[in-house]
């Protein structure tokens, strides 16, 4: 039987090693945030949806919603207060009430099927923002699907807010290029009750480029893509053979700031001499004609 070789590389072993890196990352933040389970702090409220199984009497099974006033009612026993409960502290308490009642040891599962409650909520770049009902068995991809879909000015990332019982709130940052386009699993994280999912919205960027460049005029950007002085000149087709390498980039007043204007030198920017200029909305780039 021949052997296929198997080629390393250190690019190949650096990659892996990144790879592997992030994903212990997220799955240890994910860990250390406190609610990042979902039985974590979870306290039954109004309208959740609970399902009740008694292994020693099936007659007593059930799913029930929680009411208003947050009850719930169950055949024979009548109206119980859940509300608040976690779902351990409500297993205890139907235990207790049905060996009290009815059962000498009663076995009891208890399962939040609906999280009415405490909904997710997806705000920013999707379809249909807003509170979504589910049933607590969710990704994050499931849930930006739920919220219809992304929208097409979402930017580069998506933002996922756990808020705790006790107040403390943790944030992770998922990249939607590993999401949707890598179709990274470790990245399609649980969504839990009381989530808020944020999809930034990108903005729009002018830039103007006048003077000596090939397409003169205004130069639209996404917010989440690196303006510079370089992208602008490329994105405006190339320097024309009149163009001087001195470029004036007129900025107007901002936050209490004088307007400017900002000299720099073209070719000292491609070989490297100087920083490449980042540029703000409303940036003017003029390039001047040489006479030389």
């Amino acid at each position: 039987m021949s052997r296929i070789p198997i080629l390393h590389s250190r690019r190949n072993t650096a990659a892996f090693l990144a790879g592997a890196v992030a994903a212990v990352a997220v799955v240890l933040l994910l860990l250390a945030t406190p609610g990042w389970s979902q039985g974590a702090g979870y306290r039954v409220g109004p309208k959740d949806l609970i399902e009740i199984e008694v292994f020693e009497a099936p007659e007593f099974n059930t799913q029930t919603r929680v009411s208003e006033e947050g009850s719930i009612s169950l055949p024979v026993i009548g109206d119980v207060q859940v509300n608040g409960l976690s779902d351990e502290a409500l297993t205890a308490r139907l235990r207790q009430i049905l060996e009290e009642c009815c059962i000498q040891k009663a076995s009891v599962s208890v399962q939040v099927v609906e999280f009415n409650s405490r909904p997710i909520s997806v705000i920013g770049a999707v379809s249909r923002p807003g509170p979504l009902n589910f049933s607590g068995r969710w990704t994050l991809l499931e849930a930006l699907t739920a919220a219809g879909g992304l929208a097409p000015s979402h930017g580069d990332v998506v933002h996922i807010l756990r808020r705790a019982e006790n107040g403390l709130t943790d944030q992770i940052q998922i990249s939607l290029q590993d999401l949707l386009v890598v179709g990274d699993p470790r990245v399609n994280v649980p969504i839990f009750a009381n989530d808020l999912i944020n999809v930034p919205v990108t903005m729009e960027v002018t830039i103007f480029c006048l003077g000596e460049v090939e397409r003169p005029g205004a130069l639209v950007f996404k917010s989440t893509e690196r303006i510079t002085l370089l992208t602008a000149i490329a994105r405006a087709g190339g320097m024309t053979d009149r163009s001087s390498r001195k470029i004036t980039i007129k900025r107007e007043a901002r936050g209490g700031a004088l307007a400017r204007e900002i000299v720099v030198d073209y070719k000292d920017i491609l070989s490297g001499k100087s920083d490449d200029m980042g540029l703000l909305e409303g940036d003017v780039v003029v390039v001047k004609e040489s006479f030389f």
